[in-house]
């Protein structure tokens, strides 16, 4: 049987050419493909409006599913990590962002398997206890290179250096090509994840637990690759294999 691999879900913010309604929820479609592909099931999570009923949910979901997955999506608000919003700042949904948090905690305290990729990368570290860059352009002079490519987002425009013997290099080897769509990053690292990659100007591009095999988060969209570069399939058969199940590429 397939493992259930849990996504959280983002809603549309102008309306629907289909339904005409603001605010439908929705998931990366290239994510739930890719899942299927390596022989998980997906399952989406919306968030509820009501934020009162967050850690409610969050604790009922954890019961369904036996993996989760955090895409991309909005900036993080930055409240969470007891700042304020600078004024190069981008989007943020609070409701989004508590309900993740909470979720992640308590899939964590179920001891399943999370795969974060870009702002589920940041979001994971803030629910864990570190900060982030609010805007890397103004607020991290060291970081050189583009992070918000021109490119299309499905081909790689920066490498990075992967750390050897760690999990993700047993995934991918010690350096990989990668997309790169974000202008919010990992700041001060959350005290229970070690970072495992980095862009050559020293960006963080990927965290994993340090003590369990429980969390592996990318800073790029690796969803958005692998049909061209199929380097990037083994991170979806991961989370289907760590959650469980008997991944195929």
């Amino acid at each position: 049987m397939r493992p259930i691999i849990a996504l959280t879900g983002d809603s549309m913010v102008a309306p629907s050419p289909v339904i005409n309604l603001n605010y439908a929820d929705m998931a990366p479609n290239m994510i739930k493909n890719a899942i299927v592909k390596v022989g998980g099931a997906p399952l989406i999570l919306p968030y509820p409006e009501d934020d009162a009923v967050s850690e409610a949910l969050a604790q009922q979901y954890v019961s369904v599913f036996d993996g989760l997955v955090l895409p991309g999506g909005p900036d993080v608000d930055p409240t969470f990590y007891h700042e304020e919003p600078i004024q190069a700042m981008g989007r943020a949904t609070y409701q989004k962002d508590q309900f993740e948090i909470a979720l992640i905690k308590a899939t964590l305290k179920a001891k399943k398997p999370i795969f974060a990729i870009c702002r589920g990368i940041q979001i994971l570290n803030v629910a864990l206890g570190g900060t982030l860059y609010q805007d890397l352009p103004s607020q991290n002079p060291k970081a050189t290179i583009r992070h918000s490519q021109a490119a299309p987002g499905q081909w790689p425009t920066h490498h990075v250096a992967i750390t050897p013997g760690s999990h993700l290099a047993s995934l991918m080897g010690t350096s990989s090509y990668v997309n790169s769509r974000h202008h919010q990053a990992v700041k001060a690292v959350a005290p229970d994840l070690q970072v495992t990659a980095q862009a050559p100007d020293g960006v963080v591009e990927a965290v994993e637990s340090k003590d369990s095999d429980l969390i592996l988060g990318v800073q790029w969209h690796p969803e958005n690759m692998w049909p061209s570069f199929p380097d990037q399939l083994p991170l979806f058969s991961d989370i289907v294999k760590r959650a469980g199940g008997e991944a195929h590429e």
